[in-house]
């Protein structure tokens, strides 16, 4: 499948014709052909996203929420090749590819009910006569950067709340998934978004660096938003500190499950198999660490292990799985040594295992100890450490133990101590009997630690990309010392 970017509302190529190839991670044929652009085509996209904001931060709040009901319609009806695109190029399934189309479906119409909410107040004012406002207003030109793993969710998150408020976007496209992002452009397109509110430009992974610059440096761009790994996210950082951008950044994480010796059991591995396995395990919010009090820790496991090891497993274009490919070979391979390493240190193999291509099965390690790689690093793939606690302290230590925090999850029929335990984790999201991936487009999400800066989701996106300004109205005469 080619491909096109999309600037000032037309469908473009690189200026120098330059493509790139994304192929799929089963069997290496070529999922799709995207233009490699360059600088100049990045700021291209930039400039007509400024031209674009000049009369659509002035359009009225009922025709902004038209276009995005109407952009959430589009969105849905091309269910059928967001599945196709997604399975090519990243490999992931049918039940994952149809939450995404779904969840970012509701997303625009959450959007869409924030553009009459963009509000502000009144403040008290010591100066007689005096009317004090805090007013919030759109930004200017957003950038979005979304990644490949949620790519339809993710892509419209960095989209949706930024045009309810009034800022026209420019999204730059996953190297990975650029098929799957354009059809997003396409169904905004279709909605009669007016030229250059959304732009859209991808870019060879070698060329990352130089075209994310040259946008964040643009005079025109106001606010970043980036979703992606950690590393990344402080090279962005880094960059929009340069030239004094904000930035919104949701990362990695290592989300702790804990399951307190009161759990309801069946509960808990209900959770833990969907937290940890969704989408082969490959979303910021998944369960990576299972803290398990020693008390019931023989039954969760023996039931937990039973679970995984039950999960269809295949390509996800010859028909319905739940763990389809991950998405590159270096995912497999990180994968396999961090099982190699647990194995060789004293962890005990419960289910699934080592893999020799993408397809890898739900893998549980029980006995996990501090000392073992997966303990602390990031798996982003469908295997998962158990660690075995004794009581709440030991639970809350083990949960902190980590650089990342963004989701996190307790377990316990004694829910007054199931919220204290979650109060104690350090993390943005916690949910009490419930699992770690959990989104829903009206909420703050963001994370803590190594795990980012900023909120997206409902009100707190509007604070994100709006620009609070302080506005006063002398309404009688004012007394001046001199």
């Amino acid at each position: 499948m080619k491909i096109s970017m999309w600037i000032n509302g037309e469908q473009v190529q690189a200026r120098n014709g330059a493509t790139f190839e994304r192929r799929n991670p089963l069997d290496g044929s070529v999922a799709s052909v995207a233009p490699a652009a360059t600088e100049e085509d990045a700021v291209a996209a930039v400039d007509a996203a400024a031209a674009a904001f000049k009369t659509w931060s002035r359009t009225g709040p009922t025709e902004r929420r038209t276009m995005l009901t109407k952009a959430a319609q589009a969105l849905e009806a091309k269910a059928e090749a967001f599945t196709a695109a997604i399975a090519s190029e990243t490999g992931a399934s049918a039940i994952w590819a149809g939450f995404n189309v779904h969840l970012a479906a509701g997303m625009l119409l959450e959007a869409a009910s924030l553009t009459t909410q963009i509000g502000g107040e009144i403040i008290p004012s010591d100066v007689p006569g005096n009317l004090a406002m805090g007013v919030r207003q759109p930004a200017g030109v957003v950038l979005g950067i979304a990644p490949w793993n949620a790519p339809v969710i993710l892509a419209v998150r960095a989209i949706a709340t930024p045009l309810a408020c009034g800022n026209t976007v420019v999204l730059k496209g996953s190297e990975i998934c650029p098929a799957t992002h354009g059809l997003i452009i396409e169904a905004l397109q279709e909605a009669g978004l007016p030229k250059g509110v959304v732009n859209f430009v991808t870019n060879a992974p070698a060329d990352a660096a130089a075209v994310v610059e040259a946008m964040v440096s643009h005079p025109a761009v106001r606010r970043i938003n980036f979703t992606g790994s950690t590393h990344v996210g402080k090279l962005i950082a880094a960059t929009c500190a340069k030239y004094l951008k904000p930035v919104v950044l949701e990362l990695g994480g290592k989300a702790p499950l804990v399951v307190l010796d009161d759990a309801d059991v069946d509960a808990a591995v209900n959770a833990a198999v969907f937290g940890a396995f969704a989408n082969s395990g490959q979303i910021c919010m998944s369960t990576e660490r299972i803290i398990v009090d020693s008390a019931i820790a023989d039954d969760f496991v023996a039931r937990l292990s039973a679970r995984a090891s039950s999960l269809p497993l295949g390509d996800p274009r010859l028909g319905p799985v739940v763990l389809g490919s991950v998405v590159d070979m270096s995912t497999a391979r990180r994968c396999n040594e961090l099982i190699d390493d647990a194995l060789l240190k004293g962890a005990k193999l419960v289910a699934g295992g080592t893999a020799n291509d993408t397809l890898m099965p739900a893998t549980l390690l029980d006995h996990v100890t501090p000392d073992m790689r997966i303990f602390r690093e990031e798996a982003f793939g469908p295997v998962k450490g158990i660690v075995r606690v004794s009581g709440v302290e030991e639970a809350i230590a083990c949960a902190n133990d980590n650089e990342y925090g963004l989701a996190a999850a307790v377990f316990g029929r004694d829910v007054a101590r199931a919220i204290q335990v979650a109060g104690r984790i350090e993390s943005g999201i916690c949910h009490v009997n419930g699992p770690t991936v959990h989104d829903e487009a009206q909420m703050p999400f963001g994370g803590v630690k190594g795990s980012g800066i900023g909120h997206f989701g409902g009100k707190a996106g509007v604070e994100a990309f709006t620009d609070l300004r302080w506005v006063t109205v002398q309404t009688t005469p004012r007394h001046y010392p001199f």
